[in-house]
């Protein structure tokens, strides 16, 4: 049974996750209970019940780990030894308030090891794994308790069920059948071997991701080789090699993409291969090899696909999905893919040109194509980034611009909460509010990168909103904004300012959840559906009227000039074809491992990468996947195998819902109240396209999405 909190321990490394929150009402300490405090023991005092991170020590969590453990145990074997006649309330609803302590300590570690882990938290990241897989089989799998379930899902009919209580009924009991409790006892036994197993690589799989990523930094001890950077990235720069002790020299470091943001301003060509070398050969060297842990993760699922009844593990994943078939995840991708590539190879084009221009010969290679790229950007639109992030400094861009547009879409605002106890300094707590003044929740911002930090960006909880449990939700968005140099100005790229409008968008989907049952809470929705609201709330970013309200010189005050919003707004569509194919390669990438039988899976990683590439006619030599297999998180540690295809198919949701949102009126409250009340609040307690459709009238339709893209 996939609840929140089995997602949460299964997949803790996804880009978004909803956890199931903790209970007011607790099941007493365990006879084995540690005796001294420890503050995950009972709910927190702060407001909402958010961490107190003051008190919480590393050496907190093992402890609480395992006395949540027994807790959920004991709570979970009452609910199945029930003598009474099962009944939804006795059986169902029990399940969705069991585990108080588990959720809590959960919540707040795996957020912790995503976000500013150390090696404490790793050895108990590695120790706790497999006890967890061993424990959430213990609930799917214990035959006493899926009895009662199903006795209450046969007799479905007769009950007389709300319509969210309905749907809570029927995804438990298919998130029990998807874990296998339909299995004999044999099967169930190497089912766990394959869980705990699994558990166990994706949390080395994640070790040794972060710690190739920090290991591939390019030290550099000219800055002459750095010409092309601002002053503020050479001064970012230098603080980076200082806090490795590297004195005298400057530290280029990684994001968790194939491509890294600095090759689009560094000029030296051989400096710009180091770099996109040290990315794209992450996880296939012999230090922090992931290679071997792709090809097991890969053999396990195709395993446990095939004891569940479906031929590979993208069937199983896909039938859980609004795709429902592999044939139809395919499908999108490679409809897109002739047009897709005919783009690329006009970009090629015109990036070979400015090249020989230059006096360089041959094939463009991968580190050129971002350097080039910004030069025929800024011949074709008069528009570079060096020219646009003065406009984008951070905390303009977040008061003025995020938050202006959520209040005028849907009358909220934030209130910063210096009160309240965070995990790092850099760290920022606000209350948000609803239009009347009353609060809905908190959220956190973590925007800075950091070595603790894994690469990405995502969105996450500490508590999850249930009004069954009586709780309001505390959402974290997390992102990679490189640090400036101290007293520097935090200037954005546009891409990090669209980030930064995205991950509020999965922010919101938890502050306005509005259900009963946490399982059914937020953004627990399908993964080709939790990205709709994200992406739907980035195209705001672009909207005219909230540039104009942000997009304002961080020395002068002055607006943005109207000829350069234009040029920024234009320029949209530039180099799709770059960003389309290197998205695309990665989902088929993502589709090939999982659509394998076990005696399928290959013995060379690279060699399979480089085949599938080029079986599906995106194997162009300039535009890598956007991840590679050996550092394709969301694919391996992450909760998105056979799901990395799910951007796709969500932004096709999220450009209809705002061309018609645009339709009727853009940017106001009464378009922004329907989307929060059709969308945003309703989280999984009806299927995904119902509320599409209850939204927008009808089902969606993909011209927008080729709009969006410059594909037309």
């Amino acid at each position: 049974m996939k609840t929140p909190l089995a997602l949460m321990i299964a997949s803790a490394l996804a880009l978004t996750a909803c956890q199931k929150p903790a209970e007011t009402a607790e099941a007493a300490p365990s006879a084995e209970a540690p005796a001294a405090a420890n503050p995950f023991f009972a709910a927190s005092t702060l407001q909402d019940q958010t961490p107190n991170f003051s008190a919480i020590k590393d050496s907190d969590f093992a402890p609480a780990f395992v006395e949540g453990m027994a807790q959920h145990t004991a709570e979970v074997r009452a609910i199945a030894d029930n003598t009474e006649v099962p009944t939804f309330e006795n059986t169902v609803v029990a399940l969705e308030k069991s585990g108080a302590l588990l959720t809590r300590v959960a919540n707040v570690f795996f957020n912790l090891t995503g976000t500013d882990t150390n090696p404490t938290l790793q050895a108990v990241e590695a120790e706790m794994a497999p006890k967890l897989a061993a424990h959430q089989d213990g609930i799917t799998l214990d035959a006493p308790l899926f009895a009662r379930v199903k006795a209450i899902y046969d007799a479905r009919d007769t009950l007389g069920l709300d319509a969210e209580s309905a749907r809570l009924l029927e995804r438990t009991y298919k998130g029990f059948v998807r874990a296998g409790a339909m299995l004999d006892d044999a099967q169930k036994t190497r089912l766990r071997e394959l869980n705990s197993r699994e558990s166990t690589i994706t949390t080395q799989f994640g070790e040794k991701l972060l710690a190739a990523t920090n290991a591939g930094a390019i030290a550099v001890d000219n800055v002459a080789a750095l010409d092309g950077l601002s002053e503020g990235d050479i001064a970012a720069a230098a603080e980076a090699a200082k806090a490795r002790k590297l004195e005298g020299q400057w530290l280029l470091t990684l994001q968790n993409t194939t491509r890294q943001p600095i090759l689009v301003q560094l000029k030296d060509r051989a400096l710009r291969e180091r770099v996109w070398r040290a990315s794209a050969d992450r996880g296939a060297t012999v230090e922090n090899d992931t290679r071997p842990l792709v090809l097991e993760l890969a053999k396990i699922r195709a395993e446990r696909a095939a004891m569940l009844g479906y031929p590979t593990w993208a069937a199983y994943v896909l039938d859980d999905q609004m795709a429902k078939t592999t044939e139809a995840a395919y499908r999108i991708l490679e409809d897109l893919v002739p047009k897709v590539v005919a783009n690329t190879k006009v970009e090629q084009a015109d990036i070979a040109k400015l090249m020989a221009a230059d006096g360089i010969t041959g094939d463009v290679q991968p580190w050129d194509w971002e350097y080039y790229a910004e030069k025929v950007r800024t011949q074709r639109y008069a528009l570079d980034e060096a020219s646009v992030r003065p406009y984008f400094e951070m905390e303009r861009v977040f008061n003025d611009g995020l938050l202006y547009t959520m209040n005028q879409l849907y009358g909220i605002t934030l209130k910063p909460r210096p009160d309240l106890p965070v995990y790092h300094p850099d760290v920022k707590a606000y209350e948000v509010f609803d239009a009347d003044g009353s609060s809905i929740g908190l959220f956190y911002a973590d925007y800075y990168a950091r070595e603790s930090k894994r690469g990405g960006a995502w969105m996450s909880n500490f508590v999850g909103q249930s009004t069954l449990l009586n709780q309001k939700p505390v959402v974290v968005n997390v992102l990679n904004i490189s640090k400036p140099a101290a007293g520097q100005p935090t200037l954005l790229s546009f891409d990090e300012v669209s980030t930064m409008f995205h991950e509020f968008g999965h922010a919101l989907h938890g502050l306005f959840a509005n259900t009963r049952y946490p399982s059914l809470s937020g953004a627990s929705v399908s993964r080709d559906f939790v990205e709709f609201p994200s992406q739907f709330e980035e195209d705001w970013s672009l909207d005219p009227k909230v540039l104009a309200n942000y997009a304002k010189h961080y020395q002068t005050g002055e607006p943005i000039p109207a000829e350069l919003m234009q040029k920024i707004i234009d320029a949209r569509h530039f180099n799709q074809g770059f960003d389309s194919l290197e998205y695309v390669a990665a989902a088929l990438l993502d589709l090939d491992w999982h659509n394998l039988s076990a005696d399928q899976v290959p013995t060379d990683v690279l060699a399979f990468e480089a085949a599938s590439l080029k079986r599906h006619g995106v194997d162009l030599a300039a535009v890598p996947p956007r991840y590679r297999s050996t550092y394709f998180a969301h694919a391996f540690p992450g909760g998105y195998s056979a799901g990395y295809y799910a951007y796709l198919w969500a932004e096709v949701l999220a450009a209809d819902a705002f061309a018609v949102m645009g339709e009727r009126g853009g940017l106001k409250r009464e378009n922004g109240d329907a989307f929060r009340k059709d969308i945003l609040s309703v989280g999984n307690t009806r299927e995904p396209m119902d509320s599409y459709r209850a939204y927008a009238g009808r089902d969606p339709e993909v011209e927008a999405l080729l709009r969006r893209r410059g594909l037309q």
